[in-house]
């Protein structure tokens, strides 16, 4: 049997290669999505991977070994409210930043146990921004410092 007119042997292996790349998991942010706290007058950036539905809020940053320093996940709420966390299944420990409405720290819970299932909350918010274990403490954020939110798949309300 002779292969059709036009037909290449390496088309099989593209197809493939592009199936691979669609069903492997985000380890990265999508492009643009960033959190910058304003601290001390300095601005503290870090590329986030958003979590805005139910599905992705309860796996959040579960069963990683590793988070750059750069890098988080920020939590986006419906509703401003004293939303709980735990560190099931994660295993390495986070700082939590919890963001209200008017874009200010409400509370952070530094360096939060891995694997423990006590809940967390650090204030009322409407996001929370998670990241590496002492990055609040390295930067200086505290409550009341501002926050902008770039690059959500849906504005944030001011």
């Amino acid at each position: 049997m002779t292969a059709p007119k036009g037909f290449s042997p390496r088309l099989p292996l593209l197809a493939a290669a592009a199936l691979f790349a669609c069903a492997c998991p985000r380890t990265s942010p999508p492009a643009g999505a960033r959190v910058v706290v304003e601290s001390g007058g300095q601005s503290h950036a870090v590329e986030v991977e958003v979590a805005d539905d139910d599905a992705k809020r309860q796996r959040g940053l579960m069963f990683r070994h590793e988070l750059a320093d750069d890098r988080g996940m920020i939590f986006v709420f419906d509703d401003e409210a004293a939303h709980a966390f735990w560190m099931k299944d994660t295993l390495i420990p986070l700082d939590m930043i919890f963001i209200d409405e008017q874009l200010r720290v409400s509370g952070i819970v530094a360096r939060a146990q891995p694997l423990s299932l006590e809940p967390r909350i650090g204030g009322v918010s409407r996001y929370v921004l998670e990241v590496p274990g002492g990055w609040a403490m390295r930067r200086g954020v505290r409550p009341g410092d501002r926050v902008r939110i770039d690059g959500l798949p849906h504005r944030p309300r001011p």
